[in-house]
C-alpha cells in the first residue's frame, strides 16, 4: 500500500469506503506518553519542547512508519491559538504548526500519510461558556489553514469530548480546504462523552456533515471499547476508527505504567475489528511495537465488513440522543405547541422575554409522546434571531428530543443550525424563488434533514401531477448539493376539505405516491378541517386514513387524546412492530388505582395534560407553588431566568435565608446530583443547575452572614495538578462546593505541587481537592500527598478526573475519590463530619 494509493482513496470517498469495507488501515500509536519517556517533562508546552528536540519526534514517528503505520499524526494536537496562549506562544502559531507538520512529513517519507492533528481548545462554548460557535470556527480555521499549507494529507480531530466542538472543527476544515476529515471522540465509562453524547448520536451527526471516518480513542483499553465501536458501526456507513489505550494505567514507584503487552493488545483489537473498526492504532501507553504487532496480525486480512443494521432508517438527533425511523414504523408526532401563532399568552410571554411557557410546552409534549419538537418563534414585536437562540437553549436543557427548526427567515435557520449541536429537521424548502438555492447548502453544511414542501414557483400546485413534479424537481436540486432521500421528509401539503372537497383524497394519493417511492412523509393536520365544526373528528379520521397510506409523521398537539389514541390504534391494526405494546402502555393512563377504568376523555391523575378535543375533566387539582418550591424547581431545571427575582421575593415574604438554602437550594442540587449519577442528567444540566444555585446564593449570602449558622464552612484548596491544563471538571467542583457554603480557593490549572500544599497550610485548609485528566499528569497527585506529609499539613486530600479511580486513590494514600462534582460535595461533607 503506497502513499499515492492512500491519497486517492481518501480523496475519492466512495472508493475509500469501498476499500475499507474489505481492508484495514494502520494508524500510529501514542505520542505524549512516549515523549515523556524520551525526556519531555510534565508541564511544558509539548509543541515547544518538540521543536527544541526535533530529532526525538522524527525518531519516534520513523519507528511507527517502520512498524507499519499507514497514517501518522503530526504533533499539532494542542497547537491552536487558545492553548498556545497559555504559554504566551500564540504569535508563533503559524511557524509551530507548519514546522511540526514538516517534521512528520520528514518521518513519513513517501510511504505514509500525515494527518494534521487537532483537539479541543479548553474554552467552553455558549450557553455553558462565553465562546461563540463562530469564534471557535475561526480558531480552528486558523490552525487548519497552517496545517493545510504545510502539506498535511488529511485532518484528524482527536480526543474530542464535545459534539458541538467537533461540528465547529469540521465546518472550519471544510471552509479552509478539501482534505478528508476523520474524527475520534473520547467516551466515559457509561458510553457517553463528558457532555452526554452517545456514540451512535455522534456518528450520525458527523457522517451527515461529511466526515470520512468516525470512532473513538483514549480513555479505555481495546476490550472496553467494543460497545462504542459496535454501536457506531450499526448506524453509519463510513469507516470506524479504534485507537484505544494500552489498557488502564498503574502507578508504580511514582511512574505511570501501562502493563499491557503488544500481543495482548493485538488480541483485544480483534474484538474491535469484528465490531466494525477498519482504521486501528493505539493511544496512551502504546508504542511502535504495538503497531508492529497489529500489522503482523492484520496485514492483508479482510475486515469484518460490518454493514449498518439500520440501513433503511432515517436519523435525527439532539446533542445527547438519536431518533431512528423507517417508512413502516409507528407514526411519530412532531409537537407543534412551541409556536406563537394563535397563542396570545405565549406571544405575551415571548415579548416579555419569559420562556416559562416554552419550557412547559417542551416538557409536556415529551411526556405525551412527541418524538420531535417543532420550534417556531416568528411573530411581531421580538428579535426572531435572538429569541430563537434563547428558546433553543432552554429547550435543549430540558429535553433530549430532536428539534425541527421552523422559520421563514433563512438567516434565522442558519443561526439555529449552527447553534444546534445535533441533526435537526428544517421546516421547510420549496421551489419558491431562490429558497432552495439558499437553504440546501446550509442544510448540507450543518448535516440537517429538511421538509420538502411541494410548492412551485407559481405557488400551490393545481393538481396531484404538478405536486409530484415539484417533489421530483426539488429532489433533483437537493442531489446537486449532496442530499438524498434519507435527508428528506416530504410534506403532503394538506388543503382544506371545506373549500376543496377532494382535498383529503388528493393528499392521501400523495402519501401513497411517497411511500411507493421510498420518501418519508409529514403533514400538518389542522388545515384539513379548517372552517368545519367539531374539527377533531375530521382530523382524527383523516389521520387514520393517512397512516394507512404510509404517513411517517404528523405535526400535531400530542395532548389531543382522540387524535393520538387513534394513531396508536391505527398502528396496532396495521401490525407495525411493537405497536401492540405501545397501545397497551398508552391505555394505562385510563386505569384507576382500584383496578377500574376511567371513561374516555378523563386521564389518570399522573397524566401531565388532558385533551382539548372533548369535554374532559382531570383528577389533578391545580395548586399554587410556594416560593420555596419555585426556587427548588429553578435550580433543578437549571432555570436562571428568574431565580434572583424569586429568591428576593421569598426573602420579602419573610422566608429565612437559611430555609431557602436548606429547604430549596441544597435539596435541589442534591437531586440534580442523583439524576447525574444515574445518567438522566448530563454535564450541561449539572452546570446550569449549579449556576442557578450560585445566583440564588448571591442573593441570600448577606443574610446568611448575619446568622452564625450561615458562616462559611471549612476552606478547600482546589487545583488541576502540575502539567495538566484541563479544568472543566475542576471548575464545576469549585462552583458546587462554593454553592454549598465552603470557602473555596481555586488555584487554577497546571499548579505546582508545592504551591498547593503551601497554600493549604497558610489558609488552614481542611481539604485539598486535586484534578487530573491525563494519565501522564495524574502522578502529580501522589507528589502533592508526599509534600503534604513532609510538611505536616493536616488537610485531607480528595482526587478526581477522567483517568482517576478509587484504586488509584487508595494506592497513593488519598483520603477520597469522586468521579463527578456532585459526588465530590458529598465526599467532602462526609470527610469533615
Amino acid at each position: 500500500m503506497n502513499k499515492k494509493f492512500l491519497e486517492e482513496l481518501f480523496l475519492n470517498k466512495n472508493e475509500f469506503e469501498d476499500y475499507l469495507s474489505d481492508n484495514i488501515i494502520f494508524l500510529d500509536g501514542a505520542t505524549g506518553t512516549n515523549l515523556m519517556k524520551m525526556g519531555m517533562p510534565a508541564g511544558v508546552c509539548p509543541e515547544k519542547w518538540i521543536l527544541e528536540h526535533e530529532d526525538v519526534i522524527v525518531s519516534l514517528q520513523s519507528e511507527y512508519v517502520k512498524a507499519g503505520s499507514n497514517i501518522i499524526y503530526a504533533p499539532t494536537f494542542t497547537a491552536n491559538r487558545i492553548k498556545l496562549a497559555e504559554y504566551e506562544l500564540e504569535d508563533d502559531i503559524e511557524y509551530i504548526n507548519k514546522r511540526l507538520v514538516a517534521l512528520s512529513k520528514k518521518a513519513a517519507g513517501e510511504k505514509v500519510l500525515v494527518a494534521g492533528d487537532i483537539t479541543m481548545t479548553g474554552r467552553q462554548l455558549e450557553p455553558m461558556g462565553t465562546m461563540t460557535f463562530d469564534e471557535l470556527v475561526d480558531v480552528y480555521k486558523e490552525q487548519i489553514s497552517y496545517i493545510y499549507d504545510a502539506g498535511a494529507d488529511l485532518i484528524v480531530l482527536e480526543t474530542m469530548m464535545s459534539l458541538q466542538e467537533c461540528r465547529a472543527a469540521v465546518i472550519a476544515c471544510k471552509e479552509v480546504c478539501d482534505l478528508p476529515i476523520i474524527v475520534s471522540l473520547t467516551f466515559e465509562g457509561d458510553g457517553r462523552t463528558l457532555y452526554g453524547t452517545t456514540a451512535p448520536c455522534a456518528a450520525i451527526v458527523l457522517e451527515s456533515m461529511g466526515v470520512s471516518a468516525i470512532g473513538a480513542n483514549c480513555s479505555t483499553g481495546p476490550k472496553d471499547m467494543e460497545d462504542i465501536i459496535k454501536s457506531m458501526a450499526s448506524v453509519t456507513n463510513i469507516s470506524i476508527i479504534a485507537k484505544p489505550n494500552a489498557g488502564f494505567p498503574k502507578v508504580i514507584n511514582g511512574e505511570t505504567i501501562y502493563d499491557m503487552k503488544p500481543s495482548a493488545f493485538a488480541d483485544e483489537i480483534d474484538i474491535l475489528v469484528n465490531a466494525g473498526a477498519t482504521l486501528i492504532g493505539g493511544c496512551c501507553g502504546s508504542t511502535p511495537d504495538f503497531i508492529r504487532e497489529l500489522a503482523k496480525r492484520y496485514q492483508g486480512k479482510k475486515s469484518a465488513n460490518i454493514k449498518r443494521k439500520d440501513k433503511d432508517k432515517f436519523f435525527l438527533t439532539s446533542e445527547r440522543e438519536y431518533l431512528s425511523f423507517g417508512l413502516s414504523d409507528n407514526l411519530m408526532i412532531v409537537g407543534e405547541r412551541i409556536n406563537p401563532t394563535g397563542k396570545k399568552k405565549l406571544q405575551e410571554e415571548l415579548r416579555e422575554g419569559n420562556l416559562d411557557m416554552v419550557v412547559k410546552f417542551a416538557k409536556e409534549q415529551e411526556e405525551e409522546g412527541a418524538k420531535i419538537l417543532d420550534i417556531n418563534v416568528g411573530m411581531s414585536g421580538i428579535d426572531e434571531m435572538d429569541m430563537m437562540k434563547r428558546v433553543l437553549t432552554e429547550v435543549m436543557m430540558n429535553t433530549s428530543l430532536p428539534l425541527c427548526i421552523d422559520s421563514s427567515n433563512v438567516d434565522v435557520i442558519e443561526m439555529a443550525l449552527k447553534f444546534y449541536p445535533g441533526r435537526a429537521l428544517v421546516n421547510s424548502v420549496s421551489l419558491e424563488e431562490g429558497k432552495a438555492q439558499r437553504l440546501l447548502p446550509l442544510i448540507k453544511k450543518y448535516g440537517a434533514m429538511f421538509i420538502l414542501l411541494p410548492v412551485g414557483r407559481e405557488g400551490i400546485p393545481k393538481d396531484n401531477e404538478e405536486k409530484k413534479k415539484n417533489i421530483l424537481e426539488l429532489t433533483d436540486i437537493a442531489k446537486k448539493y449532496g442530499l438524498g432521500k434519507k435527508d428528506i421528509v416530504v410534506d403532503g401539503l394538506v388543503a382544506t376539505v371545506g373549500a376543496q372537497k377532494d382535498a383529503a383524497v388528493n393528499t392521501l394519493h400523495t402519501f401513497s405516491f411517497l411511500r411507493e417511492n421510498n420518501y418519508a412523509s409529514i403533514c400538518g393536520l389542522s388545515n384539513i378541517s379548517f372552517g368545519l365544526p367539531q374539527r377533531s373528528f375530521v382530523n382524527t379520521a383523516f389521520l387514520t386514513m393517512a397512516i394507512d397510506r404510509g404517513l411517517t409523521m404528523a405535526i400535531a398537539n400530542p395532548s389531543q387524546e382522540l387524535l393520538v389514541n387513534a394513531a396508536f390504534a391505527s398502528d396496532l391494526l396495521k401490525n407495525k412492530e411493537d405497536s401492540d405494546i405501545r397501545y397497551i402502555d398508552r391505555m394505562r393512563r385510563y386505569e384507576l388505582p382500584d383496578g377500574g377504568s376511567l371513561k374516555f376523555g378523563m386521564v389518570h391523575a399522573d397524566a401531565k395534560s388532558i385533551s382539548k378535543d372533548v369535554n374532559v375533566s382531570s383528577f389533578k387539582e391545580s395548586k399554587e407553588k410556594s416560593p420555596l418550591d419555585i426556587i427548588y424547581d429553578a435550580v433543578y431545571n437549571g432555570n436562571k431566568r428568574a431565580i434572583k427575582k424569586d429568591t428576593k421575593k421569598a426573602l420579602d415574604e419573610n422566608i429565612s435565608a437559611q430555609d431557602i438554602l436548606n429547604k430549596s437550594l441544597m435539596p435541589a442540587i442534591d437531586k440534580v446530583g442523583e439524576m447525574f449519577d444515574i445518567g438522566k442528567f448530563f454535564l450541561p444540566q449539572l452546570i446550569a443547575s449549579a449556576d442557578a444555585m450560585k445566583m440564588a446564593i448571591e442573593v441570600i449570602e448577606p443574610y446568611l452572614k448575619e446568622n452564625d449558622e450561615g458562616t462559611s464552612k471549612a476552606t478547600v484548596i482546589i487545583a488541576t495538578v502540575h502539567g495538566d491544563v484541563h479544568d472543566i471538571g475542576k471548575n464545576l467542583v469549585a462552583l458546587m462546593l462554593k454553592n454549598c457554603g465552603y470557602n473555596v480557593i481555586d488555584l487554577g490549572k497546571d499548579v505546582e505541587s508545592e504551591l498547593i500544599v503551601d497554600t493549604a497550610i497558610r489558609e488552614d485548609a481542611k481539604i485539598i481537592a486535586l484534578s487530573a485528566l491525563m494519565t501522564t499528569t495524574m502522578t502529580e497527585m501522589k507528589n502533592v500527598i508526599k509534600i503534604k506529609n513532609e510538611k505536616n499539613c493536616s488537610a485531607k486530600v480528595v482526587i478526581g478526573g477522567a483517568c482517576v479511580t478509587q484504586d488509584y486513590a487508595t494506592e497513593i494514600g488519598a483520603d477520597g475519590f469522586s468521579k463527578d462534582a456532585a459526588g465530590c460535595v458529598k465526599l467532602v461533607d462526609k470527610l469533615l463530619l
